[in-house]
């Protein structure tokens, strides 16, 4: 490893795994920089970061190990929502920072990328779109 910070052991003592703020602030930095069509489709969308998802979430998704779960949409999706329908709770994507953690450590990806990732497919599975349409909007955020 010829870079200048592997070269130095002691130069890594000061860093660390991004804290759940700093994870949400990597979040919406991601976010913003997805295509304006995409966005619009997310008004109001809320983005939240926990460590783990909930032991009900897990439950109800069928997930036995915390760590396979890196986010979660939760809401009503664009093809299922109505004027008619009652009053909602907001569009939420939960990005789950330690599962997230796992596999950035684990390939050969920026955790930037990841997060981009997790975030298109959430929102893009509930809105409808395709596996193909979501790997669109990820390169047009790059």
């Amino acid at each position: 490893m010829a870079d200048a910070a592997f070269s130095d052991p002691l130069a890594w003592r000061t860093v660390k795994a991004p804290s759940l703020e700093e994870l949400e602030v990597i979040a919406a930095t991601a976010f913003g920089r997805l295509p304006p069509e995409f966005r619009a489709l997310c008004e109001g969308l809320i983005i939240r970061v926990e460590d783990f998802p909930a032991d009900d979430v897990l439950d109800e998704m069928g997930v036995e190990n915390e760590f396979e779960l890196l986010g979660l949409f939760q809401g009503v999706g664009l093809p299922f929502q109505s004027e008619s329908a009652p009053v909602q709770m907001p569009n939420m994507v939960w990005l789950y920072r330690r599962p997230i953690l796992d596999y950035w450590a684990e390939h050969d990806e920026t955790l930037g990328a990841i997060i981009t990732h997790v975030l298109v497919h959430e929102i893009g599975h509930h809105f409808g779109l395709s596996d193909d349409d979501m790997e669109s909007i990820e390169r047009a955020a790059d």
